[in-house]
C-alpha cells in the first residue's frame, strides 16, 4: 500500500522534469550581434588655392642686404620675392605667361607697393623668368605651401605700430599703461624665439602703411620710439 501510495508522486516528477526539459530544448538560440564594423578612415584632402594672376615686377640694386619687413637681410641672389596677397614664408610656383618660364621662390617681403602689382621678384628670379630687360611681365602665381597659422592666401597684410619689444612682461607692461594713455588700441604681444620668450608692446593692426606711419609719427612726438611692422 504505501509503494502503491507514492507512485503519482513519483510519475508527477517525471512529467515535470521532462516539459522543462523539453521547453529548454525548443527554445531557439539567439546569436549576439556582430561587432559594428570600424569607422571608415577618410584622407583630408588639401585645400586647393586658386592661382594669382597680374603683374610682376623685380627689385635688386638698391635694396640689396637690406632687411625686409620680416627682419630677413635680402639677398637679390636668392630665389625670393615680396607680395602682399601671398602671407611671409609661403613657397610659390612663378610662371611667366608671356614665355612660359617658371620659378619658385620664397616670399620674404611685404610688397610692392605699386598699384597693379602682385609680386616682387629677386633678381635671379627675374632672370630666370627672362623679364630682366622688360621690368615687368603679366605672371601666374600658383601657392604651394603656407606657414601654420599664417594669414589667408589673397588677404592683405596689417600693419603694427611697436614701441618695444621686452623680455620682461613687467617692462612691457610699464611701458603699455604709459602708451595707453594716448592711445585705446595698444595691447602686448607674447612671442617664442630661439627659446626665449619676449613681450611686443604694439598698437594696431592698420589696414594701410600709410595708418601706421601716421600713429608712428604722432607716437614719436611724445618721446616713444617706434618702429613699423607688418603680418
Amino acid at each position: 500500500m504505501r509503494r502503491s501510495r507514492y507512485r503519482p508522486i513519483v510519475a508527477g516528477f517525471t512529467f515535470a522534469a521532462s516539459t522543462m526539459f523539453a521547453a529548454c530544448a525548443t527554445q531557439q538560440y539567439v546569436a549576439p550581434p556582430p561587432p559594428a564594423p570600424p569607422p571608415t578612415l577618410t584622407s583630408v584632402q588639401p585645400r586647393v588655392m586658386p592661382p594669382i594672376v597680374g603683374v610682376a615686377s623685380w627689385y635688386g640694386p638698391g635694396f640689396n642686404h637690406r632687411h625686409t619687413s620680416t627682419g630677413q637681410v635680402y639677398d637679390q641672389e636668392d630665389l625670393t620675392a615680396a607680395c602682399k596677397v601671398v602671407p611671409p614664408g609661403s613657397l610659390v610656383m612663378v610662371t611667366n605667361l608671356e614665355n612660359g618660364r617658371s620659378v619658385e621662390v620664397t616670399i620674404t617681403d611685404h610688397g610692392p607697393y605699386k598699384k597693379g602689382r602682385k609680386i616682387d621678384l629677386s633678381h635671379r628670379a627675374a632672370v630666370i623668368l627672362g623679364m630682366i630687360d622688360s621690368g615687368t611681365a603679366n605672371v601666374r602665381i600658383d601657392v604651394i605651401s603656407t606657414l601654420p597659422g599664417s594669414r589667408p592666401v589673397g588677404s592683405l597684410p596689417e600693419f603694427f605700430v611697436q614701441v618695444g619689444s621686452f623680455s620682461s612682461e613687467t617692462n612691457a607692461r610699464s611701458i603699455h599703461d604709459r602708451v595707453a594713455a594716448y592711445f585705446p588700441d595698444v595691447n602686448i604681444n607674447r612671442v617664442d624665439a630661439g627659446g626665449h620668450r619676449y613681450y611686443r608692446v604694439r598698437m594696431g593692426g592698420f589696414a594701410s602703411r600709410h595708418e601706421a606711419e601716421a600713429r608712428a609719427a604722432n607716437t614719436s612726438r611724445l618721446g616713444f620710439p617706434v618702429v613699423i611692422v607688418s603680418e
